[in-house]
Order: structure tokens, then sequence, then C-alpha cells
């Protein structure tokens, strides 16, 4: 017997030389793919960002009709507190279907705004003192004042052609110092008064979710002052926990950081 022969070696190259090209192959189509899934949630993440800027512009027309801010975050309101015209006129906990199939509930999402949880908070809850709600008593107390789907935010139009579902939340100021969330500063020196927290929401597909946090105040003319706090970065998040109000009028919507994972963009 000759071991020395070399019958079917050009076999087994050409095996391994596929084995390669096909290992090659795989790698360019999860390139391919993941770049994909990439721009797809960057273009999510894009379009939740300004889905919730929209209602934020959308819900500062109607507050600027309000003349006492306490009929928008007291509950205690005669007659309930005050919405927007912009609702879709269902209760907050009825279930709400986007375009994807995928499903969220009003009231869980403020919930989650004022005790991280989709169960209803209690005043323990809500006053905890945590990394993302370091004001203790004066904690915003987050009511729904405008909701609805995006494309609805024009009657009888088809100029927004949109899957997102957008909820505007309103609060008292964190920067308040009277320890009570559901009445705006009447006191001259209290830093947050006259000023109200907004909390914007998108919701879109894929798990798409974006959250905008914003103070307005009032000036001595009919538009409101605008400060972006969900966007400026770590020194006026730290200046608003030292209870410093936020009145400085944002420029521009930033965004820092990609992943592929809902959306991505924090």
């Amino acid at each position: 017997m000759n071991i020395r022969r070399e019958d079917g070696i050009a076999m087994i190259v050409a095996m391994m030389a596929m084995l390669l090209m096909t290992a090659l192959g795989l790698a360019l189509v999860l390139t391919t793919s993941s770049e994909t899934m990439i721009a797809h949630n960057y273009r999510n993440s894009s379009e939740a960002l300004y889905a919730a800027d929209a209602v934020l512009e959308r819900a500062m027309d109607d507050i600027l009709t309000v003349a006492d801010w306490n009929k928008l975050i007291d509950p205690a309101t005669p007659g309930g507190m005050m919405q927007s015209a912009f609702v879709d006129g269902r209760p907050l906990s009825e279930v709400r279907t986007l375009l994807d199939g995928s499903t969220i509930r009003i009231d869980q999402a403020i919930n989650m705004a004022n005790c991280q949880k989709i169960d209803p908070c209690s005043d323990a809850d809500m006053n905890a003192n945590t990394a993302e709600r370091p004001w203790s008593t004066d904690n915003p107390r987050w009511q729904a004042y405008a909701y609805g789907n995006l494309a609805d935010m024009l009657p009888s139009t088809d100029t927004i052609n949109s899957p997102y579902f957008v909820l505007l939340m309103v609060a008292d100021d964190p920067s308040e110092t009277d320890h009570n969330p559901s009445k705006d500063g009447a006191s001259a020196d209290n830093p947050g008064s006259g000023v109200l927290a907004l909390r914007a929401e998108a919701f879109g597909p894929r798990g798409a979710h974006k959250v905008i946090e914003v103070t307005v105040a009032r000036t001595d003319t009919t538009e409101l002052e605008r400060g972006y706090t969900g966007q400026r970065g770590q020194d006026e998040q730290n200046r608003r926990a030292r209870k410093s109000a936020v009145q400085t009028p944002g420029k521009a919507l930033t965004m820092q950081t990609l992943d592929m994972i809902g959306g991505g963009i924090h």
C-alpha cells in the first residue's frame, strides 16, 4: 500500500476553500444586516425624538391660554383638571394598539414616570428619593395633558404621516420649595413659581420610545420661556437637584449615543 499517494487532495482543498468562502459570505450578510438594523433603529429613534418635540409644541399652544396653572396640576380642581384640545377621548386605562401591533396604556406610562413601575403609585412611591427623582416631596406628579396618534394632530388633513403615538404630561416644577406638587408656588421667592415641568413621550414601531423633559416659565410676553431638561446634560440635572430654577431656552435637540436595541439613542 502506497501511503504517499495524493488521490483526493484536490477535493479536500476545494471543500476547505468552500468553507472559507461560506464563512466570508455569512460575515458579509451579518454585517449588512447589522448596518441595516442600525440605520432602521436610528431612523425610528430620530422620528420618535421629533414626534415628542411636536407634541410639546402643540401642548404649549394650549398652555398659553390657561391663566391659572394650578388647573393643570391639581387633581382637586373643581370639574377636573384642564387638558389640551389634543386628546383622543378614550380612557387612560384603555389599550392603544400601534400600527406594528404593539400596545401601550397611558395610565401605565404615567405610573412609570411617577414611580418607575406600571402599577398605581402610592404617595410614598412618588415621594421616594431616587437618582431619577431626587426632590422627595417636591417630585413631579405627572398628569396626562395631551395624547393621541401623531397623525391626528392636524384634523382632517394628511399632512402628518407618522405611526407614532404621543403623550404629554404636566407637573409642578421640582425646583419648588413649598413641598406641595399639586400647587404652583405663589410666593415670589419660590424659585419654581410660574414654572411648569412638561414630559413628552413618543411610542413607535419596534419598541422605539423617546422621552423629553422640559420646563416652561411665564414671561412678560405672550410666549413661554422653554428649557430642555432631558437633553442638556449633567450640569443642568445637578442644578435641578439643588432646586435651582431651570428657565434657559433650549436651542436644539441633541442625541448622544446609539445602539441596536429599542431605538438606541439616549
